[in-house]
């Protein structure tokens, strides 16, 4: 397969402008950088698309879209529930990593993202971030999106209002310095949600982000249970989580390098969401 050069951060939004303004439609379905945007499509032809693992926790909600930013952001809804799938026709997936950067696990990530050229979620803790600026630097540089997961991991529904503002807030600070623009997605720690985290989240322009496919990678099962687990969840709209830091994340790693061509190969377009635009 011809490899194509990924484009940076800012002319990936350029590009994206482009687009939309040709385009003239909300029906139209952005698709990774240097893509043109086209209309939804029949499937890739391909395996069956496998049925996608029930959630326990919340009740599925579909996500606006997904290709690349194209401009100043509505100010989203305050949500009783987070977000957890795409909404679109097509075999589109989303990958979403928390925890990090983390220099020793996050570099690898990326190489493989960059591999197969495909764009990734990266939901960061202030942190980690505020140490480990060049990555986010790089996650911008190649199209990935940051997304904030508070400062320091902490479980929300222990803490007063005041200071989820501040873990919430801080940590867009520094996203919007070392990654360019402040944050539009918010993960809560541990999927531990309520009432403020939403009113908050909506106030700093978040929306809240949960997952589909849950990999359980942080109890270290073996990269083979791992691959496993996102192969049978895998299914159109579908948000899949695993972790880049918080631990040893080798598991993790080897993984991804594993199930991401079969995803591929399987007809699966990996991408990244996009939020509702005025």
């Amino acid at each position: 397969m011809k490899k194509v050069q990924l484009l940076t951060r800012r002319r990936a939004l350029l590009a994206g402008a482009a687009a939309v303004a040709a385009a003239g439609t909300a029906g139209v379905l952005a698709t990774g950088p240097g893509d043109a945007p086209v209309l939804p499509a029949a499937p890739v032809p391909g395996p069956p698309a496998r049925r996608a693992q029930r959630p326990s926790a919340y009740r599925l909600r579909p996500l606006t879209g997904y290709g690349s930013p194209r401009a100043v952001p509505v100010r989203p809804p305050v949500r009783r529930e987070p977000l957890l799938r795409m909404s679109g026709r097509g075999r589109a997936m989303v990958l979403t990593f928390d925890d990090g950067p983390d220099p020793r696990y996050t570099p690898d990530i990326l190489d493989t993202l960059a591999e197969y050229e495909v764009r990734a979620m990266f939901f960061v803790c202030g942190e980690m971030a505020d140490g480990n600026r060049d990555l986010l630097a790089r996650m911008a540089d190649e199209g990935h999106v940051v997304g904030n997961h508070t400062w320091s991991h902490p479980l929300l529904t222990r803490l007063t209002r005041r200071r989820i503002r501040w873990e919430m807030e801080t940590t867009c600070d520094v996203i919007e310095e070392a990654y360019g623009e402040r944050p539009l997605w918010f993960r809560a720690p541990y999927g531990a949600w309520n009432r403020a985290a939403f009113q908050l989240g909506a106030e700093l322009g978040m929306e809240p982000l949960g997952w589909t496919v849950d990999t359980l990678d942080w109890t270290t099962p073996g990269a083979r249970t791992i691959v496993d687990r996102v192969e049978d969840g895998a299914a159109p709209g579908v948000v899949v989580l695993s972790h880049d830091a918080g631990g040893d994340r080798s598991q993790s790693v080897t993984a991804l390098r594993r199930y991401l061509p079969y995803l591929l190969d399987s007809g699966y377009h990996i991408t990244v969401p996009r939020r509702q635009y005025a």
